[in-house]
């Protein structure tokens, strides 16, 4: 967590260091037509990008499939999108890498595995749950033999005390 605290206070400064570099390297004119080409760029390639990728989940929706995976593209699109808006030659690049559908794709793989090893690892901790009951109280009530429906594990059910209520104004 500090990790990203450090990186969104430094990130600014990086980047007008760099502006300064390439400023300084070919001169203030060109660096600001670069600096709004791809501003122009990104909108473009947000707009068109975004579009296809709709389509396509429009399509799988249309086939009754869940677009999970032009979901998290659509995600991308906008984050490489507002990327290459921000002034900057840095955030350029990561908008860049966020927009090429061959990167993109491989960025929503590893985020589409990485969160399915999350999920597993909760549904590990989830699964133990009942065993982490442990035994029921001594003083709650047990289960009757009597009910051949009475399921015999308490520690899977939870303590219900059963009763009629009446509100009064």
């Amino acid at each position: 967590m500090r990790f990203f605290l450090l990186l969104f206070l430094l990130f600014p400064i990086i980047e007008l260091a760099v502006l300064i570099q390439v400023g300084s390297a070919i001169g203030v004119l060109p660096t600001l037509l670069l600096v709004v080409g791809s501003a122009i760029l990104g909108t473009f390639l947000l707009r068109v990008a975004g579009v296809a990728t709709a389509w396509r989940a429009r399509e799988k929706l249309s086939r009754g499939e869940l677009p999970e995976q032009e979901m998290l593209e659509g995600l991308l699109i906008a984050l490489g999108g507002g990327l290459l808006l921000l002034p900057g030659f840095i955030s350029d690049i990561f908008g860049i890498f966020c927009l090429i559908p061959f990167t993109r794709r491989v960025l929503v793989n590893k985020i589409r595995l990485r969160a399915a090893e999350q999920a597993m690892r909760q549904r590990a901790f989830f699964d133990e749950q009942p065993l982490r009951a442990g035994p029921a109280r001594p003083g709650a009530a047990q289960p009757s033999a009597a009910k051949p429906n009475a399921v015999q594990s308490n520690a899977a059910q939870p303590n219900v005390l059963e009763g009629e209520f009446e509100r009064r104004e």
